[in-house]
Parts: structure tokens; sequence; C-alpha cells
């Protein structure tokens, strides 16, 4: 078969190097990929954005399959574009990415049906002010609404309570009809150790999490996994492709946080390491909806991701600084390293982003693993190159 992923950072790498795996697969198109991605799959130069250039390459190259990873292009109805070409394609269409994409939309729908989750409020369109008093909390409204800090998205805001307990991230492949959880993953956000400094996508994660318990598994697949597509179908907005759980312990049980439309970055750097069945056969599985017949299978082991970030992320950084350490094809033995923001020019990588690489290592242990993932990031070197000491530590 011959696939195109579109998107350009870590998390699409890891999903390349997935299907790879796969005995079906013949050629991985990227688009547009980066510089570790091109040493794995033909990189094109079509954006992410670009509906009617993907359509164009997909026909003329006779792609039996997109997948479509990153949020935008999905909010943006790519999925809906391809299938109204005859192209297959993998991710949710618009009127349900709509779960990422409209905050509104997905307080609305937790509140109609039930779901656990924080206190009831009006809408954010994107970014997220926690206010520690209640000065903090008028002057973030302010910010929000007439100083328009976040453009038209801020016209309606949420107020929530200031919930407290440990998170969790549970990926979910489905169908429309049945649910299949992914291992857990914790995701640490904070630029610097000890959860401190400005949130940014993601400086490392773990799999699995260790407060994720059989029993907590067992009440979120009840009250929020399967209610979740449930209300999706009601809505008649139905949910194909991979449904993203971000949730937290609270003394009152697991309750919603947000709802992703797409796999997470860095959570598919340390869950899709451990996937055994075939991904290319799940995807098949769940365009078809037949997600039930498959036994999905997940090796024993622990998963552990560090990010190696440009110095200044998640604010301003440089860019262009050659990165030392990885062999030809951008890799190190022993360990996987996913590349987010790399360019290659002359057989060299370079600094092309805010989050540069992903190192990650598996382990029987999560100290295992833990320890040969920063074993592999102190090989490696660029100008300004930033990472967390604390990833996997909890409090």
């Amino acid at each position: 078969m011959r696939i195109l992923v579109i998107g350009s950072g870590g998390r699409e790498h890891t999903i390349i190097r997935k299907l790879k795996e796969s005995p079906k697969v013949d050629k991985i198109y990227a688009a547009p990929g980066n510089g570790g991605i091109a040493k794995d799959a033909e990189c094109i130069d079509i954006g992410a954005m670009d509906k009617q250039g993907i359509v164009a390459f997909s026909k003329e190259n006779a792609v039996d399959l997109v997948f479509v990873a990153p949020d935008d292009p999905l909010a943006a109805g790519m999925v809906d574009t391809l299938n109204a070409n005859g192209i297959r394609a993998f991710g949710p269409r618009a009127n349900a990415a709509v779960i990422e994409s409209s905050k509104v939309f997905s307080k609305n729908l937790m509140k109609k049906y039930h779901i656990p989750t924080e206190a009831d409020g009006l809408a954010l369109g994107k970014g997220v002010i926690i206010a520690q008093t209640q000065k903090e909390a008028r002057d973030a409204v302010k910010e929000i609404m007439e100083d328009k800090k976040f453009g038209d998205s801020g016209n309606q805001i949420v107020v929530e309570e200031y919930l407290t307990g440990p998170e969790v991230s549970v990926l979910a492949f489905t169908d429309g009809i049945s649910l299949v959880p992914m291992v857990s993953s914790k995701d640490h956000k904070r630029a610097y150790d000890n959860d401190e400094g400005l949130n940014t996508g993601g400086m490392g994660t773990i799999s699995p999490n260790p407060y994720y318990t059989d029993e907590i598994a067992e009440i979120c697949r009840k009250t929020i996994f399967e209610p979740t597509v449930a209300a999706m179908n009601s809505e008649n907005r139905t949910f194909k492709g991979c449904l993203y759980f971000g949730l937290m312990i609270t003394p009152d049980g697991p309750k919603v946080i947000e709802y992703n439309a797409r796999f997470g970055d860095p959570e598919a750097q340390v869950v899709l390491p451990r996937l055994k069945t075939d991904l290319l056969e799940i995807v098949e599985a769940v365009i078809d909806e037949r997600l039930s017949q498959l036994n999905i299978e997940w090796r024993d082991e622990a998963t552990a991701c560090v990010v190696m970030a440009s110095g200044g992320y998640p604010l301003s950084y440089k860019k262009g600084f050659e990165i030392s350490g990885l062999d030809e094809n951008g890799q190190l033995p022993g360990v996987e390293v996913y590349h987010a923001g790399t360019k290659l020019q002359n057989g060299k990588f370079y600094t092309n982003g805010g989050r540069v690489l992903g190192i990650t290592a598996s382990g029987k242990t999560l100290d295992e693993a833990l320890e040969k993932a920063y074993a592999a990031v102190h090989k490696i070197s660029f100008e300004g190159a930033h990472y967390r000491t604390d990833i996997g530590k909890t409090k």
C-alpha cells in the first residue's frame, strides 16, 4: 500500500516509523515532513492545510490511504475533502473534530450527556490561564475579552474550578461503534524541572501512567470513554479515528480536562512503541468500522520520552544549529529518536523548531527506560539544547 501521512512533527515521525513495520506498506509519503522523517518517508512540499494539493498528489501517485495526524487539517475538513474525492483517510471528519477545536462544543456535550468534567461555564477557544487569586482571574478576563490576547477565540470564555490531582492521558481507537483504549501515559507540560515555567507542547512523557490503575480504567470506560462515543453518535457527529482523553484523577474520581481529535504529541512517542498489533490493520479496521473484530495487543514494558528543545522555547528561539551525535539516519542505537523540528541539509541535521527531538527508550521498568533515554540524550548536542532532567518523576 502507498500511504501519505500529513504533518511535520515528532508525532508524525512516530506514526511513520510504526507504519513502516507493516508488511502491507510499500511506500510512505509525508506532507510536508521534516529532516528526520525524510529518512523514513518521501517528503513532499505540500502544506498540511492544502486540501486540494493533498487530493491532487494522492490521485497522481495512487495513494491508497491518507493518515491525517494534526488537529488543524482535521478541524478544517481534510478528511471530508479526501472522502469526497474517493480517497480513504484516517481521522475524524470536521463535524466530529469539533470535539477538540471548540471548547464550547465539548463542554456543552459533557454537560448534556453527564460526562464528568470541571465546573460549568461558557467557553474558551484556545489558551488557558490558571488564576491563583480573584485579581488574576479578573485580569485574565480583561486580557482575553478586551485586549483580545487570543484573538476572536476569546469572544467566549470558560470559567472553571481549579481541579487538583494527577493527570493522565489516554488515547483510544474508535470506529464510532466500539472503542479500544490504548495504554496510558503521563505528559510533562511545563518547560522546566519541578513543573516550573511556561506550558509547552510537552517536554516528555512516560507510559504507563503510575496513577492509572485497572480500577480507574474501568471507571473511565463506563463513565467517560463509551459515553463520549455514544454522545457523539447522538449528535450525528460519529467520531472515527484516535480520540484523546486528557483526564485528571480528582478526589471525586476521574474527570475530563480536555478532548483531542488525534494522537497526542509527545504521548504518541511512548504509546505507539508499545503497540504489538500492526498499526495499519487497526487504521483500516477503524475506517471500515470493524474495530471490534481485532484483538489489539501491547508490549508489557515501560517507555519514556525526553524532549530536546531549542533554548528559549516556548518563547523565542533560534534555528539552524547543527545537531551532533546522531547517525546518518538521525538515530542512535538502543533508542528511537523521533524528529520534531529538524531539517536535513547536505547530509547533516539542523534544528528547525521549538521542540527538536524526542528521545524514546523502553525497558522492563520505568527506571530502566528513563536511564536509557537520558543516556542517549547526553550523546546528542546542539547549541542551546534544553531538556528537563526530571521526566518520569512523580510528586
